[in-house]
Parts: structure tokens; sequence; C-alpha cells
């Protein structure tokens, strides 16, 4: 199953106010994410940087990218493992440090699934497989940042 995947996604900056970005206060962030077949997403950039705070933000959709990532590897390890989760909810952060010339970078995002499994004996190993989860997971192997794990593992 060696193979190379290709994603295409169009962005499109829907901020001009009528005068393009022709001073750094008269432009607006705002942008749509257009990807084939899939509901537009629109965004902004964070509102500490002028954006829209109702519209998602790159920062925010890294987080949700790493944290999506993770659960998908995690329920399929779960499947294969014979452990039967049954509901999985992830409070995910991300730390990002700004540097004076306005710039900056990730320094850790942290993951704290909560995830309920159907008994008592799946408990081990459902903790375990976040482990293995995080060494698949495509994304989290692409960022140069750690990616932290406090899963919390309940019985139905």
């Amino acid at each position: 199953m060696d193979g190379q995947h290709n994603y295409q996604a169009i962005i499109q900056w829907t901020g001009n106010k009528g005068t393009g970005t022709d001073n750094y206060r008269n432009y607006e962030r705002s942008y749509t994410i257009n990807i084939a077949n899939k509901e537009e997403i629109l965004g902004s950039s964070d509102p500490a940087f002028r954006g829209d705070k109702t519209k998602h933000n790159p920062e925010d959709l890294l987080v949700a990218s790493l944290s999506s990532c993770h659960m998908l590897w995690y329920l399929h390890l779960c499947s294969e493992a014979g452990v039967i989760v049954v509901d999985y909810v992830d409070n995910s952060t991300g730390v990002m440090i700004e540097i004076s010339n306005g710039s900056g970078q990730f320094s850790e995002v942290t993951l704290n699934p909560i995830v309920t499994v159907m008994e008592k004996s799946m408990v081990y190993k459902a903790n375990d497989l976040h482990k293995k989860a995080n060494e698949l997971c495509f994304i989290s192997k692409s960022v140069n940042f750690p990616v932290k794990h406090n899963p919390v593992v309940k019985i139905l």
C-alpha cells in the first residue's frame, strides 16, 4: 500500500474592501478554503492579527488536523486490537510563540482525548494504543514540535 497521495486546496482571499492592501488596516484577513466536493470553510487570521473571531484560522486548523489525524489512527488501531471505543472527545490545545519580528511558531500541541470503551479489560490496551497512533499519524510526523498526549480512558 505504499504510494503517493496528492491533495489540493483552493484558498481565495475575500477581504478586499475596495482598496486592496493599500494600507495594513484597510483590508480584511478573510478567505475561503475550497476542496473539490466538500463544504467551503470560511477562514481568517487569528483575532490577535486583525482577524475575524467567528472564522477558522490557520492555527486552529493545525491543532484540529493533529487531533483528528491522531483520533482516526487511534480508532483504526483499536478496531484491529479488539478495543471497542464507543465515544471519543479531544479537547486539544496548541501553544504558538510569536517573536519580535512578527513571525512565530508552534512550540507544542497537547491532545487530551477522553475515550470511552466497552469493558474494563480494554482499558490498558486502549491507553497503550495512543503511543502507536502518534507514531503513525501523518500530520504529527510532519511537524517540527512535540505533540503531547494526556489520554483518559473511561468504561461505559
